[in-house]
């Protein structure tokens, strides 16, 4: 099932880990859309994953001199989408102008794949310098499969309040369970919260309880990212959270870990970490009603806690996402 959204078609969308794409064709779906995404040399490229021959998946096929192959009759589509060879045509004959794939925006940038269905490549970006800052290690994640919309996701990872429950002993604790104000910041750098004290029993892996400081920053519609700051010692953490809607069920999430200092823990490890929290999350997000986030903020009874959140609806009422959203 398509299910199209004008917003999110111009997005940049996650497909896949940038590990996950080798010298063959991946297939994806983006919004119930089945999408091929390749690497000729140092670039890479997406198409709808359909040739228009006899509909048949790009994505079974290979890539070879630089053109990726149908593996049904073997025609050949250039990077820019044009067939340039069709075996069962005579040589004298010219190959017809609408033998020609459907081609998608498609680039690699932090260490993942990103795909434009619209194929508008003007649309902005979001920005991670962490990501090309030397002093910090990079720990990429996923993929995570999740029954439950994109949004729903993402308000999760924005919500401070959950930490010390869902995540208790890990995130938070049960006697620190109170959340002091604070105010979101609209400005040219875009939508952030203040920092919010969050006490946690072992931040750093040194075993001291104390209070952290998390900053949450809501970057594009289905991309954002909290960064975790240490008073006493300065480290830094930012986990970077993007999620790829798959069909009108499910979605698939994604991140990015950076640290600006040294945790003791392998990536592997830091991984299952991770995945650990987010199991703690998914049995939560898969079960909330309604399904789609409501955008009216009367709605839902919200706290002063929530800002952050209220902060993601009032961003995709505002742009008029409708992808998972009521």
């Amino acid at each position: 099932m398509i299910v199209n959204d004008a917003v999110l078609q111009q997005e940049w969308i996650v497909a896949c880990l940038s590990s996950e794409l080798t010298d063959k064709p991946k297939q994806v779906f983006i919004m119930g859309e089945r999408v091929v995404v390749f690497r000729v040399g140092d670039e890479v490229h997406a198409f709808k994953d359909l040739c228009i021959h006899r509909g048949a998946a790009l994505s079974l096929g290979c890539v070879k001199d630089g053109h990726l192959v149908c593996p049904y009759h073997a025609w050949e589509y250039n990077a820019e989408g044009d067939c340039t060879k069709i075996p069962q045509l005579p040589d004298n004959q010219a190959i017809p102008k609408k033998a020609r794939a459907i081609v998608y925006g498609c680039e690699e940038r932090y260490g993942m794949i990103w795909v434009n269905l619209s194929g508008n490549v003007e649309t902005p970006r979001f920005s991670l310098p962490e990501f090309e800052d030397p002093s910090y290690r990079v720990v990429m994640w996923g993929p995570q499969h999740v029954e439950a919309k994109p949004p729903r996701i993402i308000e999760n990872f924005l919500d401070v309040g959950h930490l010390a429950v869902v995540h208790e002993g890990y995130l938070g604790t049960s006697e620190h369970t109170e959340i002091g104000d604070y105010h979101m910041i609209h400005d040219e750098k875009g939508i952030r919260s203040e920092e919010i004290a969050i006490f946690q029993p072992d931040p750093d892996g040194s075993g001291q309880a104390k209070y952290v400081y998390y900053t949450y920053a809501i970057e594009r519609p289905l991309t954002v990212k909290f960064t975790k700051r240490d008073q006493e010692t300065g480290n830094l953490m930012t986990i970077l959270l993007t999620v790829q809607p798959k069909d009108a069920n499910t979605s698939i999430a994604y991140g990015i870990m950076l640290f600006n200092y040294d945790t003791g823990t392998s990536d592997e490890d830091t991984v299952k970490f991770q995945d650990m929290i987010f199991a703690q999350d998914k049995p939560v997000v898969e079960n909330q009603k309604p399904e789609d986030l409501p955008l009216d903020l009367q709605t839902e009874l919200s706290l002063k806690c929530d800002r952050v959140s209220i902060a993601y609806r009032q961003y995709l009422k505002k742009l008029g996402v409708q992808w998972g959203t009521a």
